[in-house]
């Protein structure tokens, strides 16, 4: 870290109400969107850890509604805990307010930051191949749910407009089909047509909640296992972080894609696709968690289409890797050639999984549904 990276980052903690003496600033290399920075500060003769954030304004427009939202979320998450009995200050994030008391500040190039209380003796895992971390893992999403199922007030900000709007995906990839700005899609048929034997389950979810069917929640909308913090002594899931994409959305949104991850037997680039299958056993661990916080407010509709959703969120995914690849790579980030084709059918040939074992996946989910 340089020196001018160090003294701006100095003048930004400045504008937060933090304890103590600073003795040490350290970038977090995990997560993709946001820069991180752990801070480790001098009070009273020990050390207290903060976690700083510059939101990333080029992929959330308007930072002031993420936070916003995160406010609501987390102030109503704290109150739920304690009426529970439990920790709030280790069961949700808590927000540290600036000098003047906002949830956010800005620095002198315009960049939006914000500050959290460290949560210590507790970590996160980028592959979870415990069935039993899977589970609590899963069951930390569905208390999640649970917690925010009652949130008061109006509606929450969409912080990604259309993120999950998996027919609006189709819409994007048929548009890249024709255009074909990079002439690929002749590399691409055979995926091109796996797309369009599947597009009438893209509109599924989409109409259910349109119809109301399907009932709009507050929902996480990036349900990968390595959002969740997982305590070090318990192995429990204790608390769900990355909270930019929480907004209104479905629990088949964030049960279908942590299933797309979590029960994946290959990692999401793996090129060699004899290797790419969904683990039953991890499949039934996340259900049974997810299903164990969750059942008791899901709607029945919900619950029927809950083996589907994993499907048609791989399907989303799957759909919005071939469509950037066809459009040359200009959303995801790539690090060798034809990466982005890679990802698309890692998704497909998990999908290829999940429809030769869609009765065995019903069945898991018949078994916990209660």
């Amino acid at each position: 870290m340089t020196t001018e990276v160090m003294h701006s980052l100095k003048r930004v903690l400045a504008q937060f109400q933090l304890e103590g003496r600073l003795e040490n600033i350290q970038s977090v290399t995990t997560g993709h969107i946001n820069q991180t920075f752990l801070s480790r500060f001098r009070v009273n003769g020990s050390s207290k850890h903060y976690i700083h954030q510059r939101i990333n304004h080029y992929v959330f427009k308007e930072p002031e509604k993420v936070m916003l939202n995160i406010v609501r979320v987390t102030h109503h998450a704290q109150q739920k805990i304690l009426a529970a009995g439990g920790d709030p200050a280790r069961e949700t994030l808590h927000i540290i307010p600036t000098q003047n008391g906002a949830a956010f500040c800005q620095d002198e190039a315009g960049n939006y930051w914000r500050t959290y209380d460290f949560i210590a003796g507790a970590r996160t895992y980028d592959q979870i191949e415990d069935p039993r971390l899977a589970y609590n893992a899963s069951k930390a999403f569905g208390k999640f749910q649970r917690m925010l199922s009652d949130l008061p007030g109006e509606r929450l900000f969409e912080t990604i407009p259309n993120f999950h709007h998996t027919r609006k995906r189709l819409a994007d990839f048929s548009e890249a089909v024709h255009k074909d700005p990079c002439n690929r899609a002749r590399l691409v048929q055979p995926e091109i047509d796996f797309v369009l034997q599947r597009a009438a389950q893209a509109s599924v979810i989409v109409d259910g909640l349109a119809n109301g069917l399907i009932s709009e929640r507050v929902t996480h909308n990036d349900t990968k296992l390595n959002n969740v913090l997982i305590d070090d002594e318990t192995g429990e899931g204790i608390c769900v972080i990355d909270l930019d994409t929480v907004m209104p959305g479905s629990t088949l949104y964030d049960f279908g894609d942590a299933v797309r991850v979590g029960a994946s037997t290959a990692a999401e680039d793996e090129t060699n696709l004899e290797r790419v299958d969904i683990d039953l056993t991890m499949f039934d661990r996340l259900a049974c968690g997810y299903l164990e916080a969750a059942r008791d407010f899901l709607t029945p509709a919900e619950l029927d289409f809950l083996s589907f959703s994993a499907r048609l969120l791989t399907f989303e995914c799957g759909m919005r890797f071939l469509t950037d690849y066809i459009n040359g790579d200009v959303y995801f980030r790539i690090h060798r050639e034809h990466h982005n084709l890679d990802r698309c059918r890692t998704q497909f040939k998990m999908i290829l999984a999940m429809e030769e074992k869609a009765d065995r996946m019903m069945s898991i989910i018949e078994k916990y549904r209660g």
